[in-house]
């Protein structure tokens, strides 16, 4: 047997054996975790949650009552601590973005008790999507193990979301807007906020949570962003229009990058992506002459007269695709969540599912704990949150950077055109390739080799593409172009993601992070 067959077989052994331990090791520290006894010391109601009274400290400060804050406003609170919510504006948000929840996400709200918050608004079930390339080629994508997604309106889902949390005795939801954190010896305290009716107050606790949205003015205090703005997404509603097909969504991959997916029975939400630090002017028809000229003979046919319709209407509507990796430094007394934390491209829809995962995570490492008060030593524990969280965070992060670079770049380069019909074609190759794909974008796998393996193969699939039957001079040439590009685009997206983290957590200290040692607490949730 030769060198490069024996190097291969090494190479192979270490990585299974890798992944076996990875997996078994994270088990047993969830099991522990689970199995941490924790202290009686106040009564239970008749659900079997621990209510306490707001005479008392608040246990946790929530800024924001988006869709993580609230979720995770009731899921603290169905575990026993007080929590207190701020939100800038609690009557029902109105946004073009955060309308579709994949089938991970899904998953994830049922396993914080929150699946009720779906229905009745006339939320719709989607199956699969349309993937729309060019010369009318299209396939359909299902969700694989007849898994759905929901499409539904925000601003519906948010206040069911608000509704459910401050049902819960121990939830205090306010109207007011926080202007800075305070701090005392190194310590995140609290927080200093305005009412609805301008009275400036103070909301202490012993752990403060920032969740206040893509725009939060709070995240420079906790960490060092870095965000950039590749693109602006153009969002339209759709009505009026004749589908060959129900519970159904469509990615629409040519020149132009969309996404539309049912969020009412009679409405379709349509995200158009508009390259480019400015779009073009709504005020002077600019973006309704782009959109009649540029995008709309992209569209599929069932829904090109519905989307002429809905620029005629001027209903048009734009919002900034922001990306930032998460990036947070250890803060005693405080903590990032959800889009303060990490942001991606908006072209899969994949922000609620990272968001929701990082929820249940957050509820599962905080469950062992009794008390708050000792910041430090919280901290230091909590610090396991953003290598814990990278799995589900990657995959969707990665495929949603990695799709819009492919599908938003020029043609005029013979490899990134190769790039585009080999990552569609890959897609429409079913089975185990786009079920793979489809697992990974909807959080439904959350193994990042799994994903390695998927952006290899692809661009394996789309050399041998080139080469075979006959590999001429030039279709080598674009074929190592096309390698050298792929390259370019999946390594810098790899290392902004946190490869150590990511493909070796066990080789993090914040990885064996085990909850601090705590005297007799105050709070209890029956098991």
């Amino acid at each position: 047997m030769d060198s490069k067959h024996i190097f291969g077989g090494v190479v192979a052994a270490f990585l299974f054996g890798f992944v076996v331990l990875y997996s078994s090791t994270r088990r047993e520290k969830i099991k522990a975790s689970e199995k941490t006894p924790t202290k009686k010391n106040l009564k239970s109601s008749g659900n079997g949650v621990c209510r306490s009274n707001f005479a008392g400290n608040t246990d946790v400060v929530i800024v924001g009552a988006g869709v993580a804050g609230s979720a995770l406003a009731y899921a603290l609170a169905k575990d026993g601590w007080r929590v207190h919510v701020i939100e800038r504006d609690l009557t029902e948000p109105d946004r073009i973005v955060g309308e579709f929840l994949h089938a991970g996400g899904c998953i994830k709200l049922a396993e914080l008790g929150l699946e009720d918050c779906l229905d009745g608004s006339d939320s719709q079930i989607v199956f699969s999507f349309a993937a729309v390339h060019k010369d009318g080629k299209r396939s359909a994508i299902s969700y694989p193990s007849n898994a759905s997604g929901r499409g539904f309106h925000h601003g519906r889902f948010v206040q069911k979301l608000r509704e459910k949390a401050a049902s819960l005795p121990n939830v205090k939801l306010e109207q007011g807007t926080v202007t800075s954190l305070v701090e005392e010896n190194g310590s995140i305290k609290g927080v200093l906020y305005k009412t609805k009716a301008g009275q400036e107050l103070a909301a202490s606790a012993s752990l403060t949570i920032v969740c206040d949205g893509c725009f939060s003015n709070l995240r420079s205090n906790l960490c060092s962003p870095k965000i950039e703005v590749p693109s602006y997404s153009v969002g339209l509603v759709l009505e009026d229009y004749n589908l060959p097909y129900a519970n159904r969504a469509y990615f629409i991959l040519k020149d132009t990058i969309a996404i539309a997916y049912p969020i009412s029975s009679k409405e379709i939400r349509c995200l158009v992506d508009v390259p480019g630090p400015q779009p073009p002017s709504i005020s002077t028809g600019e973006m309704a002459s782009y959109l009649k000229t540029v995008v709309a003979p992209q569209m599929p046919p069932e829904l090109y007269n519905a989307f002429i319709c809905a620029i005629d209407k001027g209903n048009i509507r734009t919002m900034p695709n922001r990306i930032m990796p998460a990036s947070s430094y250890p803060t005693p007394g405080a903590f990032l969540i959800g889009d303060s934390l990490n942001m991606r491209h908006s072209v899969t829809g994949g922000g609620m599912t990272v968001g929701l995962s990082d929820v249940v995570l957050l509820r599962d490492l905080l469950r062992p704990l009794n008390d708050l008060s000792n910041a430090a030593s919280i901290c230091k524990y909590l610090e396991s949150f953003c290598v814990l969280r990278k799995p589900s965070a990657f995959a969707i992060n990665t495929l949603a950077s990695t799709l819009h670079t492919v599908f938003s770049s020029s043609d005029q380069d013979p490899a990134r055109k190769e790039m585009k019909e080999a990552f569609f074609n890959y897609l429409s190759l079913g089975g185990v390739f786009s079920d793979g794909l489809m697992a990974l974008l909807s959080g439904l796998n959350t193994d990042p080799l799994s994903l390695v393996f998927h952006c290899f193969a692809m661009l394996a699939y789309a050399v041998g593409s080139l080469l075979l039957p006959f590999p001429t001079p030039k279709r080598m040439c674009i074929a190592a172009r096309l390698i050298l590009v792929g390259s370019g685009i999946i390594f810098p997206i790899l290392k902004a993601e946190g490869m150590r983290a990511t493909f070796f957590p066990a080789t993090m200290p914040a990885y064996y992070r085990t909850p601090p040692v705590q005297s007799t607490g105050h709070r209890e949730t029956e098991k």
